[in-house]
């Protein structure tokens, strides 16, 4: 095992007492106050400087809202350094938690009702405030800047984006992105490394329809809302099988259909909320265009009017070149054998929008077994043994990149 290792080993307990209090009180979406407060205390104590990062546009936070997120007033990314200058490292952790009730019987079960980190993002932002603390230890040995970047949102597919746009890759430039995620069905102690795509593209459409309700004994003098969602259900379905190449993984499924209240009367309006997933970028291209078309022609075809509200959140990219620049020091924190491909994940992420500005690897960190309770499952537990391996990670993977830039 590398020194690094070592060194994480002794702070184990704290980077286990961080996540355990981090899972204890989750928070959602982009406005984390007391998780910042958290983090930026625990930063402080390492003595790190750092910026509260990050902006919530209005035309945003209303898109959101109108998505049926909860409100929110703030965008509490946390972005810190370590070292200085050229070249630059950035290692990021998300923050944010999930809308769901857990089921476990832990010691440190989530004390706010309805709110769970079953993403694991208590883990992650626990793993690299230890890797920050060996880190600043060497601060000295670094031959350039570490970025330690903490974001809220990443489970509303944009957080990272917010934080970007308050310039967290900039002054210093960032030239290098890594990341990592925990999957709790994946063997403890495995880390999965994939080169190229490592996540789908996610994009999202929800379309409200105006029709002209009316008498369901008078359809004449109607447009009938719910008849134009029901159309554009089985139009966008079929899109998809005509136009997406079979060889390509690609799917589109509408969560949410909602108009009317009782038999007797037409709707005036009706909502449809679907989202397509994609890896290839091409056939992604041509059914982000394909699909607004086919809600326009299909609303109009039956006189109706709408609008739609629309997310989209890319791919992730593996960058080969630099993947196998710090192959070395994932093998030197995980031992040879027990680093794995098990290709790209059925699952977005908002770290694309790190990894289409500068080269970057995701990986993934196993902390549990084949069979156990997924991510975003109400019973998902982690094996918090696997932690110190994901702050050496960080801690390994930044030391010797920015060492390697400077030969």
């Amino acid at each position: 095992m590398s020194s690094i290792f070592k060194e994480i080993t002794q702070l184990e307990g704290q980077i286990i007492k961080d996540r355990r209090h981090l899972h204890q009180h989750p928070e959602l979406g982009f406005d984390l106050p007391n998780t910042r407060d958290y983090v930026q205390n625990r930063l402080d104590d390492l003595g790190i400087a750092y910026r509260q990062c990050g902006t919530l546009p209005e035309e945003i936070r209303q898109k959101f809202a109108r998505a049926g997120f909860p409100e929110q007033t703030d965008c509490t990314g946390i972005l810190a350094e370590i070292g200085s200058g050229s070249p630059c490292i950035l290692l990021r952790a998300d923050m944010d938690a999930l809308p769901i009730e857990e089921e476990t019987d832990s010691a440190f079960k989530s004390a706010a009702a309805g709110k769970m980190h079953a993403c694991g993002h208590d883990s992650h932002t626990a793993m690299l405030l230890g890797a920050a603390a060996v880190l600043k230890e060497r601060e000295s040995e670094l031959q350039g800047t570490v970025k330690l970047f903490f974001q809220p949102g990443e489970e509303w597919g944009y957080g990272s984006k917010l934080v970007i746009d308050d310039r967290a890759l900039e002054n210093p430039k960032v030239d290098a992105a890594f990341g990592i995620h925990i999957m709790p069905d994946q063997e403890a102690g495995t880390l999965s490394v994939t080169k190229g795509t490592i996540t789908q593209a996610m994009d999202t459409y929800i379309v409200d329809i105006q029709g002209n309700g009316g008498h369901s004994s008078q359809p004449h003098k109607t447009v009938d809302a719910n008849m134009i969602m029901t159309q554009l259900y089985t139009s966008l379905n079929l899109l998809l099988t005509r136009e997406a190449d079979p060889k390509q993984n690609v799917t589109f499924s509408v969560g949410s259909m909602s108009g009317g209240t009782v038999t007797n009367v037409i709707p005036d309006k009706a909502v449809l909320s679907g989202n397509m997933r994609s890896f290839d970028q091409t056939t992604r291209d041509h059914l982000c265009q394909r699909i607004p078309e086919m809600i326009d022609h299909t609303v109009k075809a039956w006189r109706g009017t709408y609008t739609i509200t629309d997310f989209h959140t890319p791919t992730t990219y593996n960058d080969p070149a630099f993947v196998d620049s710090i192959s070395g020091s994932l093998a030197d924190v995980m031992g040879e054998g027990n680093i794995v491909d098990l290709g790209a994940i059925n699952g977005s992420e908002d770290f694309p929008y790190i990894s289409q500005a500068v080269p970057s690897a995701f990986v993934i960190l196993g902390t549990g077994k084949e069979g156990n309770p997924p991510v975003h499952n109400p019973r998902m537990s982690q094996d918090e043994s696997i932690f110190k391996y994901g702050a050496a990670l960080h801690a390994q993977v930044a030391i010797d990149w920015l060492r390697s830039q400077n030969v």
